[in-house]
């Protein structure tokens, strides 16, 4: 029994924090919000020193905000989040997916196209958690079939808070509109992976500016007075 704790608890502890990340996500913990690490710890059947551990290394990642003396809250989020993203998120998701074209191997594109599938399902189905999760999940697994172990870190705090912000726009705004976009993302993500898979990569980035570029046109309309304010600055 001793001998298999510690392995129980490392399960536990990523199990943790996979539910974390899942909450963070889809807006179930708003930005700002207090983690608190005693509830977690009974949550998870886990003592304090791992619960503190993973807090630490979920702020390293943007997950998380720490500040001396203070619970530990989830990243927060404002205009300037907003700005940024828009700013940088072209650099980086361009820059990650014309490597993907180029350093794919043939179980990154079957792990890609699997999760593609997910996306469109989530679509049809109308579940908008799902959604963000797997939008999230397709292009961090593009970051990952880079195989750069500069840019994907940038990508996957950008990644944060595209999910995000995507929740909060979706579950703002509905809509023919917004129906019609969503069918315009899945279609690139299909065309993305059909350059990625003939490792062409310009044509691959080319596609993935587009596809940042819907999702721009559609926060853009939203960021107004009455809008966004509120719940960004929750």
């Amino acid at each position: 029994m001793i001998l298999d704790e510690p392995a129980a608890s490392t399960d536990r502890k990523g199990i943790l924090a996979e539910t974390l990340v899942h909450r963070i996500l889809t807006m179930q913990l708003e930005p700002g919000a207090v983690l608190d690490e005693v509830a977690l710890s009974e949550e998870f059947g886990l003592s304090r020193p791992p619960v503190r551990e993973l807090m630490r290394q979920m702020a390293g990642e943007g997950y998380v905000d720490l500040e001396a003396n203070r619970a530990a809250r989830v990243s927060i989020m404002s205009y300037q989040t907003l700005r940024d993203f828009l700013i940088v998120a072209p650099m980086i998701y361009v820059g990650t997916t014309k490597l993907a074209a180029v350093n794919h191997n043939a179980r990154d594109l079957e792990v890609l196209k699997h999760t593609q599938h997910k996306f469109r399902q989530s679509i049809a189905d109308g579940h908008v958690e799902n959604r963000v999760i797997f939008n999230h999940q397709f292009h961090l697994n593009i970051g990952k079939m880079a195989h750069n172990q500069y840019l994907l870190p940038s990508l996957k705090k950008l990644l944060i808070d595209h999910a995000r912000i995507g929740k909060i726009f979706y579950r703002q705004n509905g809509g023919p509109r917004i129906q019609k976009n969503q069918e315009t993302a899945a279609r690139q993500h299909d065309q993305m992976i059909e350059a990625i898979e003939a490792r062409d990569a310009e044509r691959a980035g080319e596609l993935v500016r587009a596809h940042l570029e819907v999702f721009r046109s559609d926060v853009a309309l939203y960021a107004v007075p009455n809008g966004m304010q509120g719940e960004l600055d929750g």
